[in-house]
């Protein structure tokens, strides 16, 4: 059987072009799961490895996959081209920390093509920041308008202890190398009890001087990276109403494409979102799914099912095999998650760590 091929994107004096299959007919149906929520939204991580080692999130001394069981980058466009074509309008790139895969601006500089095209509504990302004064400018220039930023603390001391091997000031640096390129910037901070719960509020006023946006995030139970969650927990749901003693917290209409239900802070004026896993499920709503970096789907950040797609994918020229695979994964689509905070590894919900799945 031949297969009708398409040059998507070429980079500039980089080789060959990225050659993708056209879709195959019934692989166009939108991606809609057993509970009739619609997939809209994709998470793809380009890699699992990162240049900080934040204490919630992975061990200090991980163990990284061999790239040579990472998907391609050609491998990468192919399923973001094959899920746009069923209803995907966001991609969100993770890790580990997107920004250190190799060439990961081929990749990016396509999707923003297809944002130009119509066929994807945007192109985002999630980043430690470390690397944004080197590729800001170039994400702007492939498309990208807004990225996410983790930054748990500006206390210098506090941000050593959260990511040990991370710098401070090369990501203020990155924050504002982002802004001058013109993007729009989100911070997200995972609150951790007695760790940095009581800089919030100056975090928050910080970020919305500037213009941006925050979102605090609970500690999950994902990965057993041998620390204590229990201790490392705290209830988003009781700070915020610590935070409304302090602060007017004026309900938001605002959403973002995540799970992130937000307020509006009257004494600065900007939005304050929580995620909120244990303390109150989100998952009603749920629009995304998540690819790692080897090919493997997950349909729910806190379940173990996964499907294996790059065997398909590299098995075929044509897209069926693949989506059929899709289609099934996304009908076994969770309800929701089951995380549990313990005193344990045992008490994750997952054994794969978060840079494994992709933030």
């Amino acid at each position: 059987m031949t297969v009708h091929r398409t040059t998507l994107w070429k980079a500039p004096g980089k080789g060959d072009p990225i050659m993708l299959p056209l879709p195959d007919a019934g692989t166009t149906a939108p991606l809609v799961d057993g509970l009739g929520r619609r997939i809209s939204y994709l998470r793809l991580s380009v890699t699992d490895r990162c240049n900080f080692r934040c204490s919630y999130c992975m061990a200090e001394d991980p163990d990284f996959l061999a790239h040579s069981d990472l998907l391609t980058l050609e491998e990468l466009a192919r399923l973001s081209d094959l899920f746009m074509a069923r209803g995907v309008r966001r991609i969100r790139l993770t890790g580990g920390e997107p920004l250190v895969r190799r060439n990961v601006l081929t990749l990016i500089s396509l999707l923003g093509d297809a944002v130009g095209q119509g066929r994807l509504d945007e192109v985002t990302l999630t980043t430690n920041g470390s690397l944004l004064s080197r590729f800001a400018p170039a994400l702007a220039k492939a498309g990208v308008r807004r990225i996410n930023v983790s930054l748990d603390s500006m206390r210098p001391e506090v941000f050593r202890a959260i990511s040990p091997r991370g710098r401070l000031e090369d990501v203020l640096a990155g924050i504002t190398a982002a802004r001058q390129a013109g993007l729009s910037v989100k911070l997200n901070t995972v609150l951790q009890k007695g760790v940095n719960d009581a800089e919030v509020p100056d975090l928050m006023a910080w970020a919305h001087d500037r213009g941006m946006d925050m979102t605090l995030i609970e500690v999950m139970p994902v990965g057993r990276i041998g620390v204590d969650r229990a201790a490392q927990h705290l209830s988003l749901a009781a700070f915020e109403q610590h935070l409304a003693q302090r602060f007017t917290l004026i309900p938001s209409r605002h959403r973002s494409g995540g799970p992130a239900r937000y307020v509006t802070v009257a004494e600065t004026g900007g939005r304050l979102g929580f995620i909120t896993p244990l303390s109150h499920s989100f998952c009603e709503g749920c629009n995304r799914v998540r690819l790692s970096c080897t090919g493997t789907l997950y349909t729910c950040l806190g379940h173990e099912g996964a499907v294996e797609l790059r065997g398909a994918l590299r098995g075929s020229e044509g897209n069926a095999a693949v989506a059929a695979l899709i289609d099934g994964a996304v009908a076994a689509k969770p309800r929701g998650h089951d995380f549990v905070i313990g005193r344990s590894d045992a008490f994750a919900a997952v054994g794969r760590g978060m840079n494994v799945t992709g933030g």
